[in-house]
């Protein structure tokens, strides 16, 4: 038996709730500054080591934040509208896409931008840095090194945003560090297993109780420690070692792909798409089998087919070049 770990009540996903005008200020926002400000930070310390710095070109501080303005601009765009058409199936982006863009619900409440996807980010964000340095005429894999050493711990305080938000939880658990998320789906204590499992969480079930809520992974922070501080970790050590241009970038997608495809099976997926690949009839909250897929998995595992795929490309290309 072991005790569950309740949800920390004093958390609210505003920073001044109840508090007029203020109470617009939200933590996630909040840590979308400290993302950028930390990556940015790094890359101005790479710049400082030379890594951006080309025969007879010596980067400036403006060129690094022009370039990191523009990958930030089109990694925002990738992200929400990659999460509007992907993630969504109602169907209602599609339809009406002026909305993807409009931070109000239909009662005209501020919500903010309501999903965003780390993998459209990728996307948008290589394109970004694709058209900054085709037109500033700077080599791309050595810029686009840089700028994927400096993204895994931004990206940690991005997840531990979605941690304040109680949001992206994971699936049900017996672990004794599994928590209770107030927004998680409640299950009805008439069914059997449920009454097992909250007995071996240490839960007290009300005598006129017809809902109880169960613990989950915290995934989040799975998230935030594996694909944003052990990612950022194993990048800077290879940062002066990397044998040509280009390696760092396929590390990034290689790293992050594997650490979210095996977290992907601690985190609950979209209820909307379920799984992708199914061998059981096991719901979201719980998955038997190894071999039930979801969305995110499946674009991780294309993150890794696209890293190896840059490896090679780039070995081979520079192992040509020094041929010639």
């Amino acid at each position: 038996m072991f005790l569950a770990i309740n949800y920390p009540s004093w958390i609210h996903p505003e920073i001044f709730p109840g508090v007029p005008f203020l109470g617009l200020l939200r933590w996630y926002g909040l840590m979308y500054i400290f993302a950028f400000g930390t990556a940015y930070f790094i890359l101005s310390k790479l710049r400082k080591e030379g890594a951006l710095d080309s025969p007879g070109q010596t980067t400036t501080d403006d060129d690094l934040f022009g370039f990191f303005g523009f990958g930030v601009l089109f990694l925002l765009l990738g992200a929400r509208i990659f999460s509007a058409l992907v993630y969504d199936t109602s169907g209602l982006y599609r339809q009406k896409p002026w909305l993807i863009f409009w931070p109000f619900n239909e009662a005209g409440q501020f919500t903010g931008l309501a999903g965003m996807s780390f993998h459209g980010g990728v996307i948008g964000g290589l394109l970004g840095m694709i058209i900054w340095c085709l037109t500033h005429k700077r080599p791309l894999w050595k810029w686009v090194d840089a700028m994927v050493v400096a993204i895994p711990l931004g990206y940690t305080f991005g997840r531990i945003g979605n941690f304040l938000n109680g949001e992206l939880y994971g699936r049900i658990t017996t672990m004794p560090w599994g928590m209770i998320f107030p927004g998680a789906q409640r299950f009805s204590v008439s069914i059997p297993w449920v009454k097992e499992f909250a007995e071996q969480a240490g839960l007290t079930i009300a005598e006129n109780a017809r809902l109880i809520n169960l613990p989950r992974h915290p995934s989040q922070l799975y998230e935030a420690f594996f694909e944003g501080i052990v990612l950022f970790l194993i990048l800077w050590f290879l940062r002066k070692k990397k044998p040509f241009d280009g390696f760092l970038s396929g590390m990034f997608l290689i790293g992050y792909g594997t650490f979210r495809f095996i977290i992907e099976y601690f985190r609950e997926p979209d209820a909307d798409l379920g799984y992708i690949i199914s061998v059981t009839d096991a719901s979201t909250y719980i998955n038997d089998s190894l071999f039930n897929i979801s969305m995110g998995q499946i674009l991780c595992f294309l993150m890794i087919l696209a890293g190896i795929g840059i490896i090679l490309a780039r070995y081979f290309i520079t192992k040509k070049q020094k041929e010639k």
